[in-house]
């Protein structure tokens, strides 16, 4: 499935997850379900697997770089097979909490993975990720800022740049938003065209200078350096340019469209750019 100035707070505060408060949702955590459609839920984590992970928690805390990227992949495979994300809350060493709105993510590969281009363009297209990889790259290295209060510094982000894609769509004159669409069929975000075009804003390949993994949202998400991390769409399958801003999937759970790090949803943390 991080990181792009003056907002007012959302129009609902006590819709908004609260870290502080147990049991309220989280913009990167599992959604709640939609009792009209039940969703196949994962069998719970064993005891023996909750008790690893607690240990590999408390070691992550003091370990280097190595065990840590080895701590993050093990809470990623648990927080698959975890209904409950409580694997969420255990010590990561200050890295990376692996969420998702949906009960399930499918793998997508250089074999079938397409990303769509379209809308309010003159020139639709889809992209492969060898197409997307044959386009001039770029690197960012910023701390990545979740809403819920954590951060990952100096993370590197490398990519195509947003803009790039829409001006060789051929965006049209009555444009003035983007709506993006996930692969996990349930995820949206959404940027002001103004937004999209910042130089910080990438369709990102590659984090941490290595391809996107799965669970980081790969093989190809949304990166907006300087908004809070729910902005950075994982699972990223749909370019779709609109005449006005159609919140995404946590905005219309109460977070502000506007997610400037330190300046929306009532936070006061350090820009990340």
């Amino acid at each position: 499935m991080k990181p792009e100035p003056s907002e007012e707070p959302g129009p609902d505060r006590d819709a908004r997850p609260d870290p502080e408060r147990p049991g309220e949702p989280d913009p990167e955590r599992p959604g709640e379900p939609d009792p009209e459609r039940p969703e196949e839920r994962g069998a719970p984590i064993g005891r023996r697997v909750l008790l690893g992970t607690l240990g590999l928690g408390a070691l992550g805390v003091l370990a280097a770089s190595p065990l840590q990227r080895a701590l993050e992949s093990f809470l990623a495979g648990a927080s698959e097979k975890d209904p409950t994300g409580l694997t969420g809350l255990l010590p990561n060493g200050g890295g990376f909490r692996y969420y998702s709105v949906a009960s399930s993510v499918p793998h997508k590969t250089a074999a079938d993975y397409r990303l769509t281009v379209d809308g309010l363009v003159d020139r639709p297209r889809s992209y492969t990720l060898a197409d997307l990889r044959a386009l001039p790259q770029t690197r960012l290295v910023h701390d990545v800022q979740c809403v819920t209060g954590w951060r990952v510094p100096g993370t590197p982000f490398e990519g195509v740049r947003l803009s790039h894609l829409l001006d060789a769509a051929g965006v049209r004159s009555s444009a003035g938003a983007i709506r993006f669409k996930c692969f996990d069929g349930t995820y949206t975000e959404s940027l002001t065209l103004k937004q999209a075009r910042r130089s910080d804003v990438l369709v990102a390949l590659r984090m941490q200078d290595k391809p996107l993994g799965h669970d980081h949202g790969g093989p190809v998400r949304l990166y907006v350096a300087p908004m809070y991390f729910y902005k950075s769409a994982k699972w990223l399958s749909g370019i779709t340019v609109t005449e006005d801003v159609r919140p995404g999937y946590w905005e219309e759970r109460g977070y502000d469209v506007d997610a400037w790090v330190g300046r929306s949803n009532g936070r006061d943390d350090e820009p990340t750019s």
